[in-house]
């Protein structure tokens, strides 16, 4: 899905119901998760060539969208009792509706550009790990 509106109205219908979209809710980028992802460690800069960096930007006042054949990402700032977060949505772009896989969010000493970009690509990755697997599992199903 590459049409500007219909990516639009995608995001609507997910943020209004992200409970429903992403069940196990919005994760909390904090120093676990960190580990989790393994992204504590600064020798641990591996580049993935599978990895699509490559994103058609769509920016407007409420949000940044990435696009690109893979997939469709929001990064969404806001203000929570004064408090900045950035707000980021991952899905599939692969059916006529994205498909939300994970959501997190940072805040205080977390939220920097730099870390988003981090934990969205190291998302990005575990979410094609997980695709690849799946297509290899029906592969193997008679």
């Amino acid at each position: 899905m590459d049409d500007i509106q219909a990516i639009e109205e995608c995001f609507k219908k997910i943020a209004n119901n992200l409970t429903d979209w992403i069940p196990e809710g919005i994760a909390e980028v904090d120093i676990d998760l960190l580990q989790r992802l393994n992204l504590l460690n600064v020798n641990n800069e591996e580049e993935d060539d599978e990895l699509t960096r490559y994103f058609h930007v769509i920016e407007s006042q409420e949000k940044i969208t990435l696009v690109n054949e893979q997939f469709v990402v929001w990064i969404v700032p806001d203000l929570v009792d004064g408090v900045p977060i950035t707000y980021t949505i991952i899905a599939l772009n692969k059916e006529a509706f994205p498909h939300p896989e994970v959501a997190f969010a940072t805040s205080g000493v977390y939220n920097t550009s730099r870390l988003v970009l981090k934990v969205l690509e190291r998302y990005l990755h575990e979410i094609l790990e997980n695709e690849d697997v799946l297509t290899d599992l029906k592969l193997l199903d008679p």
